[in-house]
């Protein structure tokens, strides 16, 4: 069976100012998202799944669905306030989404095949989809998962810091933790990440996750079961996300579960800031003048 990709796009862009899953960067108005639909095509995946709030539906089907139309299986998977949260709780006191991993699990009921699960706002390139692919389509232990790491220091933005997934791994390339830093940069040369009691260096090989996650869908009773302890933890925090890491972690702590490591040496770059809008439409540009992509993704 063809993996399945799972596309993050249901968060706020509170940084950005705006909704930039739709926001054009291409030479010919596309998308982010169009790059890594044509990349994840061609690497072999048999359907999407768009993870989106329920207002932005109407947007998303009027721009993907006439240009994927008989290239790739269609669905759409909402991720509102009050999925999965446990009904004893009572209404879910909280304005934004509750993260990247429990937008994982909203797309439960349309995920029945080995799936990968990606930011819409962020490049992979072609590799990865291609490496993440084939790990599906081959590795059958249900147990086994994998990620796409990418060097710190080629996943950084000179208008602010970025959050960032920084991964240790053993010496098979397995993870052997990821820790959710939210607030990484560089200072006088140096790349750091700040907390409350300070910053800390990293180096600039240092693999993090840019959310280039691989899973089998045996994972999912885990993550439901996860994420209600969390959401019971957490109820009376606003602000609090469930992070896909969080759920990896788990799984590696209780023995359930490893993840592998494929570390990309691919070009990545994302937005989150307005001001990094000129440098990737820039990368773009230069993607299609090398060859990489067609002058028409879809033409």
């Amino acid at each position: 069976m063809k993996p399945t990709l799972l596309i993050l796009a249901a968060g706020m862009g509170s940084r950005y100012g705006g909704i930039k899953q739709l926001d054009q960067f291409g030479p010919h108005g596309e998308t982010i998202i169009d790059y890594s639909l044509f990349d994840a095509i061609r690497a072999g995946f048999g359907k999407v799944v768009f993870i989106i709030r329920q207002e932005l539906q109407a947007d998303f089907e009027a721009l993907f669905l006439p240009k994927l139309q008989g290239k790739i299986e269609v669905d759409f998977a909402i991720q509102a306030l009050f999925s999965y949260v446990p009904a004893d709780l009572g209404p879910v006191q909280r304005t934004k989404p509750w993260g990247t991993g429990h937008a994982m699990l909203c797309a439960q009921k349309q995920t029945q095949t080995p799936f990968a699960v990606i930011n819409a706002d962020d490049f992979y390139g072609q590799e990865a989809f291609q490496v993440m692919a084939d790990f599906l389509t081959t590795d059958t232990d249900d147990s086994r998962h994998a990620m796409v790491g990418y060097e710190v220091k080629n996943t950084l933005s000179e208008f602010g810091s970025v959050s960032r997934g920084v991964c240790a791994t053993d010496d098979h390339n397995n993870l052997t933790s990821v820790i959710e830093r939210t607030k990484i940069y560089e200072k006088e040369g140096t790349i750091v990440y700040e907390e409350a009691d300070g910053l800390t260096p990293l180096a600039p090989e240092t693999p993090v996750s840019m959310n280039f996650w691989g899973f089998k869908p045996s994972v999912f009773p885990s993550v439901q079961a996860q994420f209600e302890t969390y959401a019971r933890a957490n109820f009376d925090v606003p602000k609090a996300e469930f992070y896909i890491p969080t759920i990896v972690t788990q799984l590696i702590q209780t023995g359930e579960g490893t993840c592998r490591v494929f570390r990309s040496q691919s070009e990545w770059f994302g937005v989150t800031y307005p001001e990094d809008k000129p440098t990737v439409m820039k990368s773009f540009k230069r993607l299609h003048a090398d060859g990489k992509y067609p002058d028409s993704l879809w033409g």
